[in-house]
C-alpha cells in the first residue's frame, strides 16, 4: 500500500501520524540523573507524582482517541525507568516499514526499550525492519530518537540541536540508513544546550514552529527556516518563553481532523498572532500534563508516533 504524502490514510500522512503508544507511568517522578543538562525540568517540591502523571497519560489517551487518533496504550509498572512515559525517545517508526530503536544516555532510561512495543507494532502494522542505532556503541552514546530529531518525513530532513543526547556519528548513520538530509544547530536557553530538538521546534505537513531565538549562529538559523520554507511551510516564530513553557514540544496528528497536540500550558504561552497562524493549518488540541512537565518533557514526548502502515483488520482502537 502507497499513499501520497500529504493525502490522509488509515495511516495517517507523511507527516501526520494517526495512530501513537503511550507509555502509561506507575512510579513517575523526576529523573535524577537528567537534571544537568535539562534546563527544562523542574523539581517536584515533594508530594506524589506517580498518581497525577498517571492520571495524565490516562486522560491524554483518552482526549486523543475521542478526536480519532488510534492509541497503544501501555502499561509500566517498573520503578527503575523514571521517564518511561517519553517513549519518543527510544523508538521511531517510518512509512517505509522500518522501525528504529535507540540508545539512550542517562544509565537509568536504558531499560526503557521495549521487546513488547516492537512485538505490538509489527503484529498491527507492517513492519519490514528494525534498525537498532544502539547494537554495540559504549554506553552513554545516544541519539535519543525523535527527541534528539525532529524529522521532516516529507522533505527527509532531520533537524537536531546539538547535545550530549546527539552522538555525531549514530546521526550519520540514521541518515545514511533513512535517506535523511541532516540540518545541524546550536541552540542555548541561558547558556545551557538545549537538551532536545523536540522542545524547540515542531514540523507540521503545512506549517513549522521554531524558537529561532534560542539559535546562537546566525547562519545555522538562516539555514534552518530556509529549509522549512523551501519544504513549503509556513514558519511561526516562536518566542523564548513560549519555548520555555513547551509551545514547541508539540506533535502533529491525524484524527477526525488534523489536530496538533500540545499540552495546556504550552497552548497558553501561545501569542495571540501565533496562535492565529497555526489554527489556519491545523486544530489545537491542548491537553494538562503539569506533573509530566516537571521532568521537562510535555506532551509531544510521551507520543510515540506511529507511521507504519496498518495490517488487515489491525484498524481498531487498543
Amino acid at each position: 500500500m502507497t499513499a501520497t504524502l500529504d493525502t490522509p490514510t488509515s495511516a495517517g500522512t507523511a507527516q501526520a501520524p494517526a495512530a501513537v503508544v503511550l507509555v502509561r507511568p506507575h512510579h513517575f517522578r523526576p529523573n535524577p540523573e537528567t537534571v544537568a543538562d535539562n534546563s527544562f525540568q523542574r523539581p517536584s517540591r515533594g508530594g506524589d507524582t506517580a498518581g497525577p502523571a498517571h492520571a495524565e497519560v490516562t486522560a491524554l489517551a483518552a482526549t486523543l482517541e475521542a478526536h480519532g487518533v488510534r492509541v497503544h496504550l501501555v502499561e509500566d509498572t517498573g520503578r527503575t525507568t523514571p521517564d518511561s512515559v517519553f517513549c519518543n525517545n527510544w523508538f521511531s517508526t517510518h512509512p517505509d516499514g522500518t522501525v528504529v530503536v535507540y540508545p539512550m544516555h542517562a544509565e537509568n532510561r536504558r531499560g526503557e526499550r521495549r521487546a513488547d512495543v516492537l512485538e505490538l507494532l509489527a503484529r498491527d502494522y507492517v513492519v519490514t525492519r528494525t534498525l537498532d542505532l544502539g547494537a554495540g556503541v559504549t554506553p552513554g552514546t545516544a541519539l535519543e530518537g525523535t527527541g534528539a530529531m525532529v524529522l521532516d518525513h516529507r522533505s527527509r530532513t532531520a533537524f537536531v540541536c546539538r547535545s550530549r543526547r546527539t552522538d555525531p556519528a549514530l546521526l550519520q548513520r540514521f541518515c545514511r540508513e533513512l535517506e535523511f538530509e541532516p540540518v545541524v544547530v546550536d541552540a542555548e536557553d541561558d547558556g545551557v544546550p538545549v537538551y532536545h530538538t523536540n522542545v524547540l521546534m515542531s514540523v507540521g505537513t503545512d506549517v513549522a514552529l521554531v524558537g529561532t531565538g534560542l539559535l546562537t549562529d546566525a547562519g545555522q538559523r538562516r539555514r534552518l527556516v530556509a529549509a522549512l520554507e523551501g519544504s513549503g511551510r509556513e514558519v511561526v516564530d516562536l518566542p523564548r518563553d513560549a519555548i520555555r513553557n513547551f509551545a514547541g514540544n508539540c506533535l502533529e496528528l491525524e484524527g477526525s481532523q488534523r489536530l496538533l497536540a500540545l499540552s495546556e500550558r504550552a497552548e497558553r504561552a501561545l501569542p495571540d498572532g501565533v496562535r492565529a497562524v497555526v489554527e489556519n493549518h491545523v486544530r489545537l488540541l491542548p491537553v494538562p500534563v503539569p506533573t509530566l512537565e516537571l521532568a521537562g518533557g510535555s506532551v509531544r514526548c510521551t507520543l510515540g508516533g506511529v507511521h507504519l502502515v496498518p495490517r488487515n483488520g489491525s484498524d481498531r482502537q487498543r
